[in-house]
Order: structure tokens, then sequence, then C-alpha cells
């Protein structure tokens, strides 16, 4: 914790002035108070539940934080460290709740409110939130991803995918009949849930006993780091590769998978309405499947994702921001963001409030399996020093061409020396 506090607290020292008198709530000393949410990105989801859940005693606004997951990180962090009161609700990708945890940013959650929480959201939801035993942010969404595929390409190729089918039948399906296989593989956070995927979806993890902080047991050179190694080499080599793999994000695999070669892609469930507003009728080409195993006959572990509200320790409106997020993440405003981002509830409920608009949206077999791949989602390691490991990860697995079998065994030992300030990322 303390070493989490100095790192966070050095990087406070860049923050502006202005920066911080320009969080400020506005109405701080009016009487009505308005909470700040620091939002990530999205097509007006998180503002319309915002209005939603603004009353008379107090009113919501939001804030909207970078596009990449660790600038978004970067910069919630900067401002906790220094205890600004700006920031009241904030919107935080799971792999960062530890860590603003540990730090001790993050207003304690009533245990009733808790205990609602639980009781809605998904188990894998409850999971990414949970930090020590406690509730440590509120789930709003859960994300996961599928394999989709173009229908017309999978019967040129004579695939039969109502079977689970593996990364290796893909590429080479692809290979042989002119396809390209879009991934998340740009040297970001997204390409490591592809590794935590595949390494996952091998049967191993990248680390356990993370009770221990920096001691933690790093578990990527294993035979399941090889395989996933082995899974990114051979995309990497192949004709399905992309040209442009090694800075592909989810945009660009998205209009990988729209184009002439587009045949494979895994990539989250806000994608499926992604072209019928420029290329109406593309849909009745999309077919959607479990994510691809790692290893024949091992069930494999789609990528978790998602958004916890946590409320900021140095809010002068805690109690105000507690019930907030409580309207906020509720099945209603769960599925108000849903139909409008395309990010999906944290929550079975959420699927079938506000009289079934998801249902209205999305064939029903598409969102039973978004619900069925949550269950079997694989999350990233909760761990204070994620931070290390992701970036330990990007560097030494990245660009995805260089990837060997030795590479797991070398970047085991790189983030063990990060974490144990042998070496810096």
């Amino acid at each position: 914790m303390d070493r989490v506090r100095r790192g966070v607290a050095a990087a406070a020292a860049l923050i502006t002035a202005s920066g911080l008198l320009a969080a400020c709530s506005a109405n701080a000393d009016s009487g009505k108070p308005e909470l700040i949410w620091y939002i990530n990105p999205d097509s007006g989801g998180q503002a319309a539940v915002a209005k939603n859940c603004s009353n008379d005693d107090y009113t919501i606004s939001t804030q909207v934080l970078p596009q990449d997951a660790n600038e978004q990180r970067i910069q919630l962090a900067r401002r906790l460290a220094a205890r600004d009161s700006g920031i009241d609700i904030m919107s935080i990708d799971p792999p960062f709740t530890a860590e603003f945890s540990n730090a001790g940013f993050l207003a304690q959650i009533p245990q009733d409110l808790q205990d609602k929480l639980k009781d809605q959201s998904f188990q894998g939801a409850t999971d990414a939130a949970t930090w020590n035993d406690q509730m440590v942010v509120a789930p709003f969404w859960s994300n996961t991803q599928v394999l989709w595929y173009r229908k017309s390409f999978v019967e040129k190729a004579g695939i039969d995918m109502t079977k689970p089918v593996t990364w290796d039948q893909i590429i080479d399906a692809a290979s042989k009949n002119g396809g390209k296989v879009a991934v998340q593989a740009n040297k970001y956070e997204g390409y490591v849930v592809w590794i935590n995927a595949l390494i996952s979806g091998a049967g191993g993890e990248l680390a356990t006993d993370t009770d221990k902080g920096i001691d933690l047991k790093l578990e990527i050179d294993s035979p399941a780091g090889e395989a996933a190694a082995g899974v990114i080499e051979k995309l990497a080599h192949s004709k399905a590769a992309p040209a442009d793999l090694s800075v592909a994000q989810e945009g660009q695999a998205g209009s990988t998978f729209g184009g002439p070669q587009g045949a494979f892609m895994v990539n989250w469930t806000y994608i499926f309405n992604s072209y019928e507003g420029t290329d109406p009728g593309f849909n009745k080409d999309i077919g959607y499947t479990r994510y691809p195993q790692t290893t024949e006959g091992d069930e494999s572990r789609p990528p978790y994702g998602g958004i916890g509200l946590g409320v900021s320790k140095y809010s002068k409106h805690v109690d105000d921001a507690m019930k907030a997020i409580e309207c906020i993440t509720s099945p209603e405003n769960q599925e108000v963001n849903a139909e409008i981002t395309g990010n999906m509830p944290a929550s079975e409920a959420g699927y079938a409030a506000n009289d079934d608009a998801l249902q209205k949206t999305y064939p029903a077999d598409l969102l039973q399996l978004f619900q069925d791949s949550l269950d079997a989602a694989a999350p990233r390691t909760v761990t204070p020093y994620w931070s290390d490991i992701s970036g330990g990860l990007q560097s030494t697995w990245h660009p995805p061409a260089d990837v060997n079998k030795s590479t797991p065994a070398d970047s085991q030992k790189f983030i063990d020396d990060v974490l144990h300030g042998r070496s810096l990322l």
C-alpha cells in the first residue's frame, strides 16, 4: 500500500492548479450539491443515466475521461492522490479497482448497499468489484467477448460453427480461404485482455496468491502460457493476420471484420450494432458463438470487462454519492445504458428491465450468449499491482510477430523484476 501511495503521490505533483479548480463541483456552495461523475467515453449512456438519477437533493453531471484505460487510471490516480474533492463518482475499469481501494482512495460502500449489489449482480461482476472481501465499487455494466463470424465466409470455408471451435481452426480456415482473423493486439490493455483469455482458456492464470503483494506467484511461465504464445505466434505469421495486427484495437478489428476479407473477430458486445448504420443489411451476415478454445476440448474462458462505480473518499458529498450510485446501478438504468451504448448490464435483471428493450434490439440467442459468456469469463488478476503486470506483458509480448515459445519465461522474469524494483517499465 505504501508503494502504491508513493507512486501515485509522485504522479500527483504533475497536476496543475487550473486542473483542480476546473473539476470542483459548481454548486458546492449554493445549497443543492452537484455530483461530478468521471465517466469513460461512450455514446451517451452514462449521461442519460446521470440525468435519470438527478433529483431534488442533488444533480449529477459527467466529465469524460480519456479513451485509453491506462490514461483513465493515471488521471484519476493523480487527482485522488492530491485529495481533490472535485471527484465524487468515478467509472473504474476492473483491473484498477484493487489498486484504488488498496491506496485508500475509495469511500466504503455501506453494508446494506453491498448486500443489495451482490444479490443483483452476476458473480463475475461481484468478483471484479471485490477487494479484501469487501465490495469496493458498484457493478454498473459487465462486458464480455464472443467470436463473431461472417456466415458467408464459414459457408465457403465449410467450418461447422454449431460446435466449439479452437483458435487453430479459425486461423487455418481463414488462411486457406482468403480471410482475416481480427483481434486486439496493439500495445495496450486490450492486448493483455487477449493474452489473459488465452492463458485462462488453457487452464492457467497470470498470477495467484495476490494477497502477498509484490510476492504474488506469477504463473505466466507455464504450459498454459506456452499455449497462449503458440496461438499468438501462429496468427501473427499466418495469412489470416490483418496488416494492422500490431496496432489493432477494437475499432480497427471491427473495420477488418466489416471489410472484404472479414472472416472471424473477437470483440465486445457493442460491436453488433456498429455496422447497420452505414451498411444496412450487414447484420444478416453476422454469426456469433462462444469465444474460441485455446486448446481443443478445454472450455474457453472469454474476457471479462465492464465498469464499477467508485465514490471518492475525498468527496464532500459521500452520502449523496452513495445514493446516486445505487440509482445509477439499478437494473432499469443498467438497461438504459446498455440500449444506448451496447455495454451490457451487470445484472440478469438489467437484461429484462424497461419492457425488454434489449430484446427488441438484439436477437434472444445473442443476449443469452452474452450472459453465458459472462458466467464463464476470466477476469484479469485482481491485485493492486495490476498496472505493473499489464505493463510488463505489453513490453514483452508486443509486437505479436515477436512472440515465441520463450516469451512466457522472459515475460515472467521481467515482471518479477519490475515488481521487486530490479527493472523499470
